[in-house]
């Protein structure tokens, strides 16, 4: 399998995973993409350094040859998959109440507690 087709398979997925299976519908929303584009500009960033500096390389035969900064359309098109993929579940276990401890903005607090109870 191609880089090609696995990127595209891995977007195909996720756009699944964001409107079908978990509902979360995150493409459709206005602020998905009015903050997608500084996602975008950092993947560019760190893609331009890491392939235009030779540090990742590509087998030609396994990518389409169009790049941006550098970087292979088929990085952008999976790093889109993975940002969406990881937003929806994200989503999902907020909406279900699901949370790791600490909550954002208890670290104080929390650090009070170990430090009075011996840990």
């Amino acid at each position: 399998m191609s880089y090609t087709t696995a990127a595209l398979i891995g977007a195909v997925g996720a756009l699944l995973l964001d409107l079908l299976i978990l509902r979360t519908r995150l493409v459709l929303r206005a602020v998905f993409w009015a903050t997608y584009p500084i996602i975008f500009g950092f993947q560019l960033i760190s893609n331009g350094i890491l392939t235009g500096r030779g540090i990742v390389l590509y087998d030609p035969d396994a990518i389409l040859g169009w790049r941006l900064v550098h970087a292979p359309v088929e990085d952008l098109v999976f790093g889109f998959a993975l940002v969406l993929s990881t937003l929806s579940l994200w989503v999902t276990l907020g909406r279900r109440g699901i949370q790791r401890h600490p909550a954002a903005g208890e670290g104080r607090s929390l650090l009070q507690r170990i430090r009075r109870n011996g840990g």
